[in-house]
């Protein structure tokens, strides 16, 4: 599912279909749900790549915010000086892009298959708008449903003197960097605990292969200059 296609083509993706027709030197771009229009539009005097791929999971339904909080179902505890490594999902969301000869890309259309929410972290007058998930904590890599959901593996490093619960973590979305491959999405961050009401997430790279490939940013696709990339946990852990 996840790949580049040569127009014209069609591949269906649990109950949507996606097809890219050429009329003359355009694209007639269509994404049907059960067999209902839902996106249509016309690409003008285009005839290039189209880049199905999962991409930083704040965008639907409505663009509110650059900020994921996942929420834990089950506390973490950490002894100080710790650090040690968990693995948490997050929902996918998918994003399409039209690529010319050069590698330019611009994205076309984003849908999900999860069911999100937003939330409010922090005091309403200072809190953070967070597009919400809960997780399962695991210790080991989670078996997932790449239409639904991927996975972070989080390092958590308690740089603090106490003994720590933990029962969430933010993210900001500039510093994402997806990977994907058959059967996994997959992101790789970290928590850096400073104290008992204040921590920071950042996310770091893997080698890719060729079986695992990076996707392409939303972000860097529109072009758009980060204020910061880490996500900065003030208002508790």
């Amino acid at each position: 599912m996840y790949d580049i296609y040569h127009t014209p083509f069609s591949t269906e993706i649990k109950d949507t279909l996606i097809t890219v027709e050429k009329h003359g030197s355009d694209l007639i771009y269509k994404r049907l749900l059960k067999g209902k229009e839902e996106t249509e539009f016309l690409l003008l005097n285009n005839d290039g790549d189209i880049v199905i791929n999962p991409i930083e999971p704040v965008n639907t339904p409505k663009k509110l915010t650059s900020f994921l909080l996942i929420e834990f179902r089950r506390p973490v505890m950490i002894r100080p000086g710790d650090r040690k490594t968990i693995y948490l999902t997050f929902p996918a969301e998918i994003g399409v892009f039209v690529m010319d000869a050069a590698g330019n890309h611009e994205v076309i259309d984003i849908f999900t298959f999860s069911r999100v929410k937003f939330t409010l972290y922090g005091s309403h007058s200072k809190g953070l708008i967070c597009k919400y998930w809960e997780s399962d904590v695991f210790t080991k890599a989670p078996d997932t449903d790449i239409l639904h959901e991927g996975y972070i593996e989080l390092e958590i490093i308690n740089d603090s003197s106490h003994m720590m619960e933990v029962t969430k973590a933010v993210f900001n979305a500039y510093g994402m960097k997806i990977y994907y491959g058959n059967r996994i999405i997959t992101m790789k961050a970290s928590m850096r605990i400073i104290n008992k009401l204040l921590a920071e997430t950042d996310f770091s790279t893997y080698p890719t292969t060729s079986r695992f490939r990076r996707s392409m940013e939303l972000y860097t696709s529109r072009k758009l200059i980060p204020t910061g990339t880490k996500g900065i946990m003030e208002f508790g852990l």
